[in-house]
């Protein structure tokens, strides 16, 4: 009885130890550098955020931030590394719409379910996307361009990033909204979309603003609207979407998440690093460069806006019978 009585007192003072370690490395964290993966291939968006939000919270944190690209299946790869990564807080995941909200029904068979595998520590900032037309469509603005497709009847042809990308994904939320139809094309990224756009075999695109802003300069294309509430500073003539589509928005958000577990203490101290590093001068500026504006939306209410988003675009796939390649 008495080996009984011990053992079972042993059990349950366990998890003291553990806790105690915990506690005790929230306490000096960060003591090393602390790894940010990255979804996609360097030189896209998501890759320009993290570097650019990287740099900074190194020197806040006083330790190096290394930026770790990881693509593969439309980010499932990099969320699947972060999600079952030790819970210290040094290992962060630069998530977005993609792997977050909309990968969970376009990829039904996926391993795992980043709403419980991760935890989010704040959204970084918010990039509306832009809506550009080329030379075989006359459209001046939106409402032509809807006109376009309406007399159409299902002939005019867009193209976007990839099936299920957030350039598709955006356009198909509004022709569900205004209840029209066009044909979709994709393709292998967003730079063979526009060059397609350019030289006239289809007609539109949604697509990020970085990607199109030399373009737009030398005339190939011409900008009609952006999916964001309000209309871009650089960009201060051309409208939203939802000022000829009421209701319309549709952005690209990036956020830190980091594995489902991590403490307390150590998600409060990434959030504070994460939004003096945002304030800073250099850094907001070039965020608002690449048409992205920074956020100061902590983790529960990033947790929020991403469920919602979740289930607005799983009903945008299943509306729409979205598959991936």
């Amino acid at each position: 009885m008495t080996t009984r009585r011990t053992l079972l007192a042993g059990l349950a003072a366990a998890p003291i130890p553990f806790a105690a370690a915990m506690a005790q490395g929230a306490a000096g964290y960060p003591d090393r550098p602390l790894r940010m993966i990255v979804a996609y291939a360097p030189g896209g968006g998501t890759d320009l955020v993290a570097r650019t939000v990287a740099q900074r919270l190194s020197l806040t944190l006083g330790q190096a931030v290394v930026v770790d690209n990881r693509p593969g299946a439309g980010g499932n790869v990099a969320t699947e590394q972060a999600a079952t990564a030790r819970p210290d807080g040094y290992t962060l995941l630069v998530g977005n719409q993609g792997p977050m909200s909309v990968n969970p029904t376009l990829f039904p068979r996926f391993r795992i379910d980043p709403a419980t595998a991760l935890e989010p520590v704040g959204l970084l900032a918010d990039a509306p996307l832009i809506l550009v037309a080329g030379p075989k469509s006359r459209a001046s603005s939106l409402a032509e361009l809807l006109e376009e497709i309406r007399a159409g009847r299902g002939d005019v042809t867009y193209g976007s990033a990839s099936n299920g990308s957030a350039s598709h994904l955006a356009t198909a939320l509004l022709l569900q909204t205004v209840k029209l139809e066009a044909t979709h094309i994709p393709y292998r990224g967003a730079g063979p979309a526009l060059a397609d756009v350019i030289a006239g075999t289809t007609s539109f695109m949604v697509t990020t603003l970085p990607s199109v802003a030399g373009l737009l300069a030398g005339g190939g294309l011409r900008p009609l609207a952006v999916t964001g509430r309000e209309r871009l500073a650089n960009l201060p003539n051309v409208p939203t979407i939802g000022e000829t589509v009421p209701g319309y928005t549709a952005t690209a958000w990036y956020g830190i998440m980091v594995p489902a577990g991590t403490p307390e203490p150590i998600r409060a101290r990434l959030f504070g690093a994460i939004g003096e590093s945002l304030q800073t001068p250099d850094v907001a500026t070039r965020l608002r460069d690449e048409g992205a504006e920074p956020s100061r939306m902590d983790g529960p209410a990033f947790g929020r806006y991403i469920a919602e988003e979740r289930r607005r675009w799983a009903e945008v796939i299943r509306a729409g019978a979205i598959t991936v390649d």
